[in-house]
């Protein structure tokens, strides 16, 4: 499998937070979803990514290249939209468009336009006049102006209303049509992934818990409810995590159909990519 991002034992630490060995790979033709609560480190990973911070330890390649030696190479070739980042409000989406062929060398004009004029995007006004939905395509449709491989984007669809996720969601999955491209996105938003991610990657208080497809994911685990006094009859190595409560523990488990089958007295739910969130911030080992 040719993988677009390889992260391997990626170690970064600021007082009060570190990121731990962090490893994970991003296959070609995919949509991988970063998950975890906010200040997890998904926003530190990303930006390690991007030779934006410099790692303590560790080892990152994208395109097969030397995050660090191939940098301004990888920049060029990737298409990024940071959490918090934007242009000065009182642009306009040509008056980008002027400067930003002079950052990029394969910046294509003519698709620019088009893309402005896909997502509706008027192009005399200033950004302080558009909606917040509006400024995120404007970002977006500015990242693949260049025409790259590859999208990392930060918390790309917080604070949007359901109607324009839906629109930016819709163009990352046309992004990755042809097989050759791939995204990396951030989001605590865990609905928008269950809906175009692959792969899911969940980062909790700076380590990597949790790397694989989304589909064995949700095939793979469920939530299991039961009284306290049957805890002792779950095996083991089947609990990933309790969250208790007064009446009765719910219990986060893998290998969900062979519980089922061994124990149909117990009844095991599907999950949502939530419910694991929930589960590794808030429950017990």
């Amino acid at each position: 499998m040719e993988y677009m991002i390889e992260v391997d034992g990626l170690n970064k630490s600021y007082p009060g937070f570190q990121l731990k060995d962090v490893s994970f790979k991003v296959p070609g033709g995919c949509i991988m979803g970063l998950i975890g609560e906010n200040g997890a480190g998904k926003s530190t990973t990303l930006k390690a990514i991007l030779d934006l911070i410099r790692m303590d330890s560790g080892s990152i390649q994208v395109f097969g290249k030397d995050s660090r030696r191939d940098g301004v190479w990888i920049r060029e070739n990737v298409g990024t939209v940071l959490d918090g980042a934007g242009f000065h409000e009182s642009l306009t989406a040509m008056e980008i468009q002027k400067f930003m062929h002079r950052i990029y060398k394969n910046w294509d004009e003519d698709y620019y336009i088009q893309l402005l004029k896909k997502f509706s995007i008027p192009e005399d006004k200033k950004i302080k006049d558009f909606s917040t939905g509006m400024k995120m395509k404007l970002l977006i449709a500015s990242a693949i102006a260049h025409r790259p491989k590859l999208l990392i984007l930060d918390e790309a669809t917080s604070g949007l209303d359901p109607v324009v996720r839906d629109e930016i969601l819709d163009m990352l999955l046309e992004f990755i049509q042809d097989e050759e491209h791939s995204v990396l996105i951030s989001s605590h938003i865990t609905s928008d992934l269950e809906k175009v991610a692959d792969y899911i990657t969940f980062i909790h208080k700076g380590e990597v818990l949790l790397s694989e497809e989304k589909d064995r994911i949700m095939e793979e685990y469920g939530i299991l409810h039961c009284g306290e006094g049957d805890l002792s009859k779950i095996p083991e190595d089947c609990i990933v995590s309790v969250d208790r409560s007064i009446y009765r523990c719910d219990v986060l488990v893998n290998h969900r159909e062979e519980l089922k089958q061994a124990y149909p007295e117990f009844i095991i739910d599907r999950i949502r990519l939530e419910d694991i969130l929930l589960f590794k911030v808030k429950g017990e080992r």
